[in-house]
């Protein structure tokens, strides 16, 4: 009887201790939140400034190439146009004017500052 009631208080003990033990463990550090600062919840972090700035600069350096290719374009188109008579308008034509008008869409759209 007493070898009952001592492995039972033996149970209980090791049963409080565990539970005693588990709420002592220490706390996994917090996770690295940033806080938004004093200026206000919207406006952008130094990340996203970056981020905003590199693709500016993408989207400028878009912007010369396509110009560039545009230029081109309708050089070669008035090379064309130069080239034909008022009875023949070669497929050429209007393939460079399609190719070209495609180009400045997208130019226009960039400029915009939308994709």
């Amino acid at each position: 009887m007493h070898r009952t009631i001592a492995l039972l208080l033996l149970g209980l003990f090791l049963w409080a201790f565990q539970g005693f033990s588990s709420q002592q463990q220490p706390l996994p550090p917090p996770l690295n939140v940033p806080q938004p600062d004093d200026s206000g919840p919207n406006v952008p972090s130094r990340l996203q400034k970056e981020m905003e700035k590199k693709a500016n600069e993408q989207r400028q350096a878009e912007l010369k190439r396509d110009t560039e290719k545009l230029l081109k374009l309708s050089t070669e188109l008035k090379e064309y146009v130069e080239k034909s008579n008022e009875n023949v308008l070669s497929l050429d034509v209007i393939k460079k004017a399609e190719e070209i008008e495609k180009l400045a869409h997208s130019v226009k759209t960039k400029m915009k500052g939308s994709n």
